[in-house]
């Protein structure tokens, strides 16, 4: 290994020519403004401070792995001198920075003021007001698609806030000509000063001229040597996630990008991404197909990514399935998910279910209806979840394709782990925490369609964003503090559109249901069918009892979930 140094000038000249380029398992962009501030900050200071050292791959005659061009850099078929190991946080943030890549994000330098003090330090706070040399303000496209704040792209007016756009800085001959092309836009708007120009001339030379230290392993390098120590590089300093290992097992097992497989599952299956992070549910269901618990220890085995590659077209028509089935079964979403497992394991039985037919078929969905809804409802993955879920998932796969007894299974053991009783029900918490029973007794609702209470419209994966929880009984109206648990029930919660909850006042029920039936054009029938579509009953909350409603509320409850719990699908 050799230790070497480039200036910024001369590693923006690489990647503009394609000379440098980043590993293809390399993890994407995961820096916050104000880590991409802070490089700025180390760089510009008088003397400048280290900014870290990068580790770089010499390539030889071929390359050892499939490369990308960095982020906004020109996209290139040229062989590059060398692959960025460790560091591409550190390099991606200045070119893009510098070259005004950032679709949300505009970098700013501040041109009058004193120095920034030797001992800021630079922070990882967003919301730390900046009193440093470099700004990062958000950007956007107002209606009309124009930038915003139209002030940042305004040179004059970015002057008299006393900044300039970073790009100023930006090395060779494009810099220059952004340089004085910002130079002559002051002058003609009388922005023009002399102590700006001398500013930013040095700070041009100044960031031109930072030397970035870099250890580079020779192109003799065994494929396997740098992988190990990318791996070790990474899992030290700035720790990667399992997933962003498994990208690396993936590449060196079959040349093939985790990435770009990964992407081309979102794009046939865009639903999987509102469950929660996709690489935690690929590498979940990964495990359970290859034999193997959802835990560190699987991911990190040498053997992981090999295996996920060769499982991927069935793990990929898991996830279509998985979330289809999800949808179907009222969980549309994170935020009305009971608990995480059910979507790997829902999506890992699908994937094992989706090559059956006919009367199989129809045994396999209504083990999968009773495994989710008791995951659900039951404390089975309360601890330890990743080991059991692994257990159960090899008895659910055994019982799906032969005749099995359900004594094999764990999660259908009834005495270990039983259903909820109506009080457990009556109790049961607001469904806005992520908390299993409130959430199994919203999703119970949401599978019946939850029609709006005014225009009749049905809840759907598309339409969920656009709902609100409801307090049925209103906190005016029960005369309770707000953060009261009496008030605060699942049983007391509805999911209806913004509009008509912002228009529902805090009356009693029979008033507003009065006020609604009076409106709709079938009447009262109108809207008990809305009503009993959220498994509310029209009488009982009409009645203005809470108590009463509470109960008879819970009690539909009930009776749906006893038949999901059984793989059943609910009577009428």
């Amino acid at each position: 290994m050799e230790a070497r140094s480039k200036t910024i000038e001369a590693w923006f000249s690489m990647i503009e020519q394609a000379q440098v380029k980043l590993p293809r398992f390399q993890r994407h962009e995961a820096w916050r403004p104000r880590q991409i501030a802070g490089v700025f900050e180390n760089i510009l200071r008088a003397p400048s401070l280290p900014i870290g050292v990068l580790l770089v791959l010499e390539v030889g005659d071929r390359e050892l792995f499939h490369s990308r061009p960095v982020v906004g850099a020109p996209a290139s078929s040229v062989k590059p001198n060398m692959h960025v190991l460790d560091g591409q946080q550190r390099i991606t943030a200045l070119w893009r920075s510098l070259t005004d890549d950032y679709p949300d994000l505009r970098v700013f330098i501040r041109l009058t003021g004193a120095e920034p003090a030797e001992d800021v330090a630079a922070s990882d706070d967003d919301d730390e007001e900046d009193q440093g040399r470099v700004v990062v303000e958000r950007r956007w496209l107002n209606k009309k698609g124009e930038q915003q704040p139209a002030w940042a792209f305004d040179d004059a007016l970015c002057a008299a806030r006393g900044l300039a756009p970073i790009t100023i800085l930006r090395p060779g001959s494009m810099g220059e000509a952004r340089f004085k092309a910002w130079r002559n836009a002051l002058r003609a708007a009388s922005a023009y000063t002399d102590e700006m120009g001398d500013v930013a001339s040095d700070l041009r030379q100044r960031l031109g001229g930072y030397v970035l230290p870099f250890l580079e392993l020779p192109a003799s390098t065994a494929r396997e040597t740098a992988l190990e120590v990318f791996k070790k590089m990474n899992t030290s300093a700035s720790p990667l996630k399992d997933f962003d290992i498994v990208v690396a097992q993936v590449e060196e097992a079959v040349g093939e990008s985790l990435h770009d497989k990964m992407a081309d599952l979102l794009a046939a299956v865009p639903a999987a991404k509102e469950y929660g992070r996709i690489e935690d549910l690929i590498l979940a269901v990964g495990a359970l197909l290859q034999d193997k618990p959802p835990l560190k220890k699987t991911y990190l085995d040498d053997s992981y990514g090999k295996g996920l590659v060769g499982a991927w077209p069935q793990l990929e028509q898991g996830v279509r399935l998985g979330t289809e089935f999800l949808a179907q079964e009222g969980l549309l979403n994170a935020d009305t998910l009971p608990s995480d497992v059910a979507v790997y394991l829902t999506c890992a039985m699908w994937s094992v279910a989706g090559g059956l037919k006919m009367d199989q078929a129809g045994n396999a969905r209504q083990i999968i209806r009773k495994a989710l809804w008791r995951a659900c409802c039951t404390h089975r993955y309360g601890k330890t979840s990743a080991t059991r879920a692994y257990a159960d998932f090899r008895a659910l796969r055994v019982m799906m394709t032969a005749p099995t007894p359900e004594q094999g299974c764990e999660l259908f053991d009834t005495a270990s782990f039983p259903l909820p009783g109506i009080e457990e029900l009556r109790a049961a918490g607001w469904p806005g925490r992520k908390d299993r029973l409130p959430r199994a007794i919203l999703a119970a609702a949401l599978r019946r369609r939850a029609l709006d209470f005014a225009d009749g419209s049905p809840i759907s994966r598309s339409s969920i964003g656009s709902r609100e929880m409801d307090h049925l009984y209103s906190v005016k109206f029960l005369d309770r503090p707000r953060a009261d648990t009496l008030v605060n029930r699942a049983l007391n919660c509805a999911l209806i559109t913004d509009h008509t909850n912002r228009n529902k006042s805090g009356t009693r029920p029979s008033v507003f249901i009065a006020e609604r039936a009076a409106k709709a054009n079938l009447g009262i029938d109108t809207v008990r069918h809305r009503l009993a579509s959220h498994l509310i009953p029209h009488d009982a909350l009409v009645a203005d009892d809470y108590e009463a409603f509470l109960e008879a509320r819970a009690a539909l409850v009930m009776r749906d979930l006893l038949h999901l719990c059984d793989g059943q699908e609910p009577q009428a």
